[in-house]
């Protein structure tokens, strides 16, 4: 289990490229396969292989690591430290949504706003502008459209299996406005309707609660690795530690139990849009 809070900002999609594209020819040109460099660095070959298509970002300790071993005189690393910024997603969370893309199962808890992956995009909007200290508008369109391209995973030909629990109070907040609210609760009410996702609301009033420690979320990578993550006020945390993630699992699944069922999450959905 590990934490930072680094802030540097998410780096360039082409520029990642690049990089990668770099990495691929020293590993190449030193008679290293994808498998054999990823076994020497104890990252795996897949990791290797995202890093070169430019699907993962390269981190400036491994980078110093390979131009060592490939004895590329600093390339990569001067390369990582030259590359142009485009938004604000911190280091300390680029993992969390490198692993979250190539999941096969997510399990997430959420007490105060809609889970990411189901928010729509005036809903975020309306998110990323009560930040503070406040966000200028082109920022705040920039982490709209990564937000919204998460998205993509929930539609995939074959999505990962998905589980939410969403506390109600995070629905009783009208962030946006009335109108912003409404598309927001109809949003979540068809996607109630998915197959293949389970979206549970645990109702005001129970006289037990398991997630009383803050939202997190439970991952399963394809290489069945099972993972936590959970965010504060100015850092995260990408849980390894089996110990711990088996505890979050622990809560989740009580989670499950208390919060409603199917059905009922749908005829509360129903509620308050009813409301309105």
């Amino acid at each position: 289990m590990g934490t930072t809070t680094r802030t540097r900002t998410r780096r360039n999609a082409s520029a990642m490229k690049m990089v990668g594209a770099l990495l691929a020819l020293f590993r190449e040109a030193a008679g290293y396969t994808q498998r054999s460099l990823g076994e020497r660095f104890v990252v795996g070959e897949q990791q290797i292989a995202s890093i070169e298509q430019g699907r993962r970002p390269l981190k400036p300790d491994l980078a110093e690591q390979l131009d060592e071993l490939l004895d590329t005189k600093g390339a990569l690393a001067t390369a990582l430290s030259r590359m142009p910024e485009v938004d604000l997603v911190p280091l300390w969370a680029e993992e969390y949504l490198d692993r979250e893309r190539e999941a096969i199962a997510i399990s997430w808890y959420e007490s105060l706003l809609v889970p990411g992956l189901l928010q729509t995009e005036a809903y975020a909007r309306a998110v990323f502008n009560n930040k503070v200290p406040v966000y200028d508008d082109d920022t705040v369109e920039q982490l709209v459209a990564a937000r919204i391209e998460r998205r993509e995973i929930l539609h995939r030909k074959v999505p990962p299996m998905m589980s939410f629990v969403i506390w109600e109070a995070a629905l009783r907040d009208q962030l946006g406005g009335r109108e912003v609210y409404v598309e927001q609760v109809m949003h979540l009410r068809e996607y109630a309707d998915l197959p293949g996702l389970a979206l549970q609301i645990l109702p005001l009033g129970r006289t037990s609660h398991a997630g009383l420690s803050g939202p997190f979320i439970l991952l399963e990578t394809p290489d069945h690795q099972r993972l936590g993550y959970s965010e504060s006020q100015r850092g995260s945390q990408l849980i390894a530690d089996q110990d711990e993630v088996a505890i979050l699992n622990q809560k989740y699944a009580m989670l499950r139990t208390q919060a409603l069922n199917a059905e009922d999450t749908r005829a509360l959905l129903d509620r308050l849009l009813g409301e309105q």
